[in-house]
């Protein structure tokens, strides 16, 4: 998690976006999702086959 009362407001500053990556980011979002054979939609029945590969944290 980040927390935000860690930094200074320089070190703040430089990790914000600029408004280029904003714009980017914003296009990014509009753009529709494209599936193919190598990134197919997860249905339900494929996402009850997921497992976690490493082990949890307790």
């Amino acid at each position: 998690m980040f927390n935000i009362s860690k930094y200074t407001k320089e070190e703040l500053v430089e990790l914000a976006f600029t408004g280029e990556e904003r714009e980017e980011l914003r296009r990014a979002r509009e753009l529709p999702i494209i599936y193919d054979e190598d990134c197919p939609p997860v249905t339900p029945e494929r996402a009850r086959n997921f497992h976690r590969r490493s082990e949890r944290h307790r």
